[in-house]
């Protein structure tokens, strides 16, 4: 098996995958120690892993992995991919968004990608249908935008949107009138990329992943391919191709 190990600002993701690159187990911890990576070794025939992270690595979780795995990556801008990383500074590119930019590559080969990772921020990046990743944008995500309308303002009131929620076209009510402005201006912000992919190329994808995807999949489920663990099955797929 591999563990793959995407460790965020609040939380890390962990997936273990089959010799057949399936995804057979994953799990989320708030912290996730050196401890914890003992003990999936322990109960799991896991023989390779990476890491990717967005904070400083602890020493120990860097020389666990090292010490339990045949093949440890280390993910960073050096790690070598299977695609071709155009971007200008490769040092400041987000971990997340290469790997996830593999994922999409690896499960829809040959094929113009649009990758949407709807999270803290919301990112669109483009992969050719040659292997090449162009770059991509960076846009604020919903908690920071709804966050940012209470703070920039003396009377809006902090509002939560609940992913379930019936979103109306516009409000008629202060609390909706942000909750419809902040949710519609995402999805018209969607749309708008999957129309200029239209017009710009005859065939391409577009991913969906991200823990806020779901206020988008609710309302554009047939335009967007979702994966939940697009960055995991993007890690993987490094894993795999570093292992050869």
């Amino acid at each position: 098996m591999n563990i793959c190990i995407d460790q965020g600002n609040s939380r890390t993701k962990v997936a273990l995958f089959d010799t057949e690159g399936k995804m057979v187990k994953d799990f989320v911890y708030k912290a996730f120690s050196s401890a914890d990576a003992e003990r999936l070794f322990h109960l799991y025939p896991i023989e390779n892993s990476i890491i990717s992270s967005v904070v400083n690595l602890e020493s120990s979780m860097v020389n666990a992995l090292n010490r339990l795995s045949k093949c440890f990556v280390l993910f960073d801008h050096q790690t070598p991919i299977p695609i071709q990383n155009d971007y200008l500074t490769p040092e400041t590119l987000g971990q997340d968004r290469l790997a996830a930019a593999v994922g999409a590559s690896w499960l829809c080969p040959n094929e113009n990608l649009l990758i949407i990772d709807v999270g803290s921020a919301i990112t669109y990046d483009f992969v050719s249908e040659d292997g090449h990743f162009l770059g991509g944008n960076i846009a604020p995500g919903l908690k920071m935008r709804l966050t940012v309308l209470r703070t920039m303002t003396k009377k809006l009131p902090q509002v939560e949107v609940d992913e379930q929620e019936l979103i109306p076209l516009y409000g008629q009510k202060t609390r909706d009138a942000i909750a419809s402005g902040v949710v519609r201006g995402i999805l018209f912000e969607v749309k708008g990329y999957l129309r200029v992919m239209q017009e710009r190329t005859k065939h391409f994808r577009a991913f969906l992943t991200g823990g806020n995807a779901p206020y988008v999949l609710h309302a554009m489920k047939d335009d967007l391919d979702y994966q939940k663990q697009l960055v995991l099955i993007g890690l993987n797929r490094i894993l795999e191709y570093n292992k050869r």
